[in-house]
């Protein structure tokens, strides 16, 4: 009996024990969900309160001739070096027969394309007249000012795109001449011309549409015969009318202009004009100012070389800097737009292809390229057609370039 006494107790006592522990282990269990939720609550907190990774590649896409290429190549290279955000540099040689900067950009926005690597790309004057034509200005994302301080002291206007495109460098075609043999060059259209028939064969430029700097001098001789001036900004077929008296211009020049083996003959290219000038074949020839100052400054041509700017002038262009929508790093943009305007990458648009700077130049060693400070980019001639570019030029093709 005292057995069953004992044995009944110590029954009791472990179910006790085993009531106790299962409560402890139900409470532990309880306290470590508690513990776990918690930090789970916390880290989900703290991950939507983290800012946003940055995004540290940025593509830049450019097209132009090679000095264009090796220029942006030592930007990119300069501000790869003191920037987090590292640029890459995406290069078409114009003048290929590939398919243009300008084309690959129309095609991804019709295509719907979003988050594209097109984060900031380089736009001539005509390139931003037919993006802006075809797509309208909205492809392009307004400029927040607040983030380039840089831009402050560029005062050159665009005259198409103002408040999407950043302005960066200048580009202009001037009159090159030999200063030995024209002491005095001309300050003005009619005194170029009375220059030109007064010599005949002593004048040249290259063919429209093998190099701007021809290409600039008949659109200008054209122009200036439409009183209309926003004729000059326009890609409306309307105005193909209005060439005609332009072009009779061109061809009572025609037979005053340099000649080989008794017949005319209009150079190839904008190094064509100019080495006709450097090898004493002709005395003046429309020119890029920073093809001339370059190749000046690098000894291939000679220092007689100089160039002057007449009025009506001849076109010029301000280059410029575009965010499609379609990019994917607007943030990094900015920083590389606002570096480009800096001085140290200023002056080495100026040493590396004579580029006429936007910022105040007196911050900037000019020394070889003292001509740039007297090129006035607020009196830039501007002429963008877009698309009647094509067929301007296939105009004068027919009927100058025919011409015996």
């Amino acid at each position: 009996m005292k057995m069953k006494k004992l044995l009944a107790l110590g029954t009791a006592i472990a179910l006790a024990m085993t009531t106790v522990g299962c409560g402890a282990d139900s409470s532990a269990a309880g306290t470590a969900e508690k513990t776990e939720a918690a930090a789970t609550d916390t880290a989900a907190t703290e991950k939507a309160e983290a800012p946003a990774e940055k995004n540290t590649k940025l593509t830049i896409w450019a097209t132009g001739s090679d000095n264009v290429r090796q220029s942006f190549e030592s930007l990119v290279a300069g501000f790869n070096a003191s920037h987090e955000t590292q640029a890459e540099l995406q290069f078409l040689l114009s003048g290929t027969g590939t398919q243009t900067l300008t084309d690959m950009i129309v095609a991804a926005n019709k295509a719907g394309q979003t988050d594209t690597d097109y984060d900031l790309i380089d736009l001539s004057g005509d390139d931003l007249s037919k993006l802006i034509s075809l797509l309208g200005v909205e492809s392009f994302e307004k400029l927040d000012t607040s983030k380039l301080p840089n831009a402050a002291s560029v005062t050159a206007k665009v005259s198409q795109g103002e408040g999407y495109v950043q302005p960066y460098r200048g580009t202009t075609v001037i009159l090159a001449y030999n200063s030995e043999t024209v002491p005095n060059p001309p300050t003005t259209n009619e005194e170029l011309v009375e220059w030109v028939k007064a010599n005949p064969g002593r004048f040249a430029y290259n063919t429209p549409g093998t190099g701007g700097a021809g290409d600039s001098f008949v659109r200008t001789s054209v122009y200036n015969f439409i009183d209309d001036e926003s004729a000059a900004t326009s890609d409306d077929e309307k105005w193909v009318a209005e060439w005609d008296k332009g072009f009779e211009f061109l061809k009572e020049l025609h037979p005053y202009m340099y000649q080989s083996g008794g017949s005319v003959v209009y150079p190839n290219k904008n190094q064509g004009a100019l080495d006709l000038l450097n090898q004493g074949e002709i005395d003046m020839c429309p020119n890029w100012a920073d093809m001339v100052l370059s190749q000046r400054a690098a000894g291939t041509i000679s220092d007689k070389i100089k160039i002057t700017t007449i009025t009506p002038s001849f076109s010029g262009s301000l280059q410029t800097l575009a965010i499609p929508t379609i990019g994917s790093n607007s943030e990094g943009v900015y920083e590389f737009i606002n570096y480009v305007l800096s001085e140290e990458a200023q002056k080495m648009l100026v040493e590396q292809m004579a580029a006429i700077p936007l910022i105040d130049t007196s911050s900037i060693d000019l020394t070889g390229y003292e001509d740039l400070g007297d090129l006035d980019v607020s009196k830039f001639r501007t002429l963008s057609i877009g698309d009647l570019g094509t067929t301007f030029n296939e105009k004068w093709d027919n009927e100058i370039g025919t011409l015996k």
